[in-house]
């Protein structure tokens, strides 16, 4: 799978592209992530990616140029088989589980990290798939949403994980699903016990046991 990222800030995923379950990724060639910086697409001699609203309001807007010709240079456009271009938005869909699984399929994931008071509209309108929250909060910019977004999928990419069973049980596997309480050692601690019914080896009573303890959102 190939995963590019669009943003103002490409040093906001040095260490995130370097960590955990994504640097697995990596070492294992499950992924490929390619960092774009947007002003090197900016038309004037500044690189400005920003400028002021028409009709008037506070904070700056993201530019559609720049945008646009880093879409050209990587060669994607929006409605692509197995690809999605997407847009972090404070007004887009909220991210969930059901996307990430979505997302994990797909051969190429592109991600464009919004920022300012927004983007123009004519990004939204013309250039990507879809737009994604991950909450209902402003955050400065959209890198770390878009990192929250490469952890959910990059550990759902076949081979990522190893162990593709704890996927089924996790919780958000189902919409509303919270996990089961879970315990490791010491079976007591400061008089802290381990429900004893997960120390039987009877794992039939202990699945039942984690249904009825599972709890819904």
């Amino acid at each position: 799978m190939k995963i590019t990222i669009l943003t103002l800030f490409p040093e906001y995923f040095d260490s995130i592209l370097a960590t955990s379950m994504i640097k697995r990724a990596q070492k294992k060639e499950l992924v490929e992530f390619t960092i774009i910086d947007i002003r090197d697409f900016a038309l004037d001699k500044h690189k400005m990616t920003d400028d002021r609203p028409f009709g008037g309001g506070p904070g700056m807007v993201m530019k559609v140029e720049p945008i646009d010709l880093a879409l050209q240079h990587i060669g994607v456009n929006k409605e692509m088989d197995k690809k999605k271009i997407v847009l972090t938005s404070a007004k887009g869909k909220l991210f969930d589980q059901i996307i990430a699984k979505e997302y994990a399929q797909l051969e190429e994931l592109v991600l464009i990290c919004g920022h300012y008071e927004g983007v123009d509209e004519r990004v939204a309108d013309n250039l990507i798939d879809e737009e994604l929250r991950i909450g209902d909060y402003v955050l400065t910019g959209g890198e770390p949403a878009v990192a929250v977004i490469l952890d959910a999928v990059a550990r759902l990419i076949p081979g990522v994980l190893g162990n593709e069973e704890s996927f089924a049980d996790e919780s958000h596997s189902i919409p509303g699903k919270l996990g089961f309480p879970t315990y490791t050692r010491p079976e007591v601690y400061r008089g802290w016990q381990v429900p004893e019914i997960l120390l039987t080896g009877d794992h039939e009573k202990i699945s039942q046991w984690r249904k009825t303890k599972s709890r819904q959102s």
